[in-house]
């Protein structure tokens, strides 16, 4: 079973305790089809706008076995505000760039 550290908006979690996140990561549904069901080893904000603490989150879970970085949907499709974070392109590359190309990055979870 894949181990999958996830990031998550700050600005969202009074909104969403991660329900379906967990959900769908054991079932090994939506964007975990490919992986099938997985274990989650790291449920973290990104820090807060710009989520630069993303970064270094991102590289303290696979330091501690997450072979895939996961985005929560609130960050790359807005889920459930409506509102994709703005900072998440640059989030996604510097997080690829920092933790190497062997680590699979899930562009979201439902």
């Amino acid at each position: 079973m894949k181990k999958v550290g996830i990031i998550r908006c700050q600005q969202t979690e009074d909104m969403c305790p991660g329900t379906t996140d967990f959900k769908v990561a054991a079932q090994g549904k939506l964007a975990f089809e490919k992986t099938g069901p997985v274990e989650i080893v790291g449920f973290i904000s990104c820090g807060g706008c710009p989520g630069k603490r993303a970064v270094s989150r991102a590289e303290m879970m696979v330091k501690r076995g997450a072979e895939a970085i996961a985005f929560a949907s609130c960050i790359s499709k807005g889920n459930p505000i409506g509102f994709p974070c703005p900072h998440y392109v640059n989030m996604r590359d510097a997080i690829i760039e920092t933790v190497g190309p062997d680590i699979e990055i899930i562009e979201y979870t439902h």
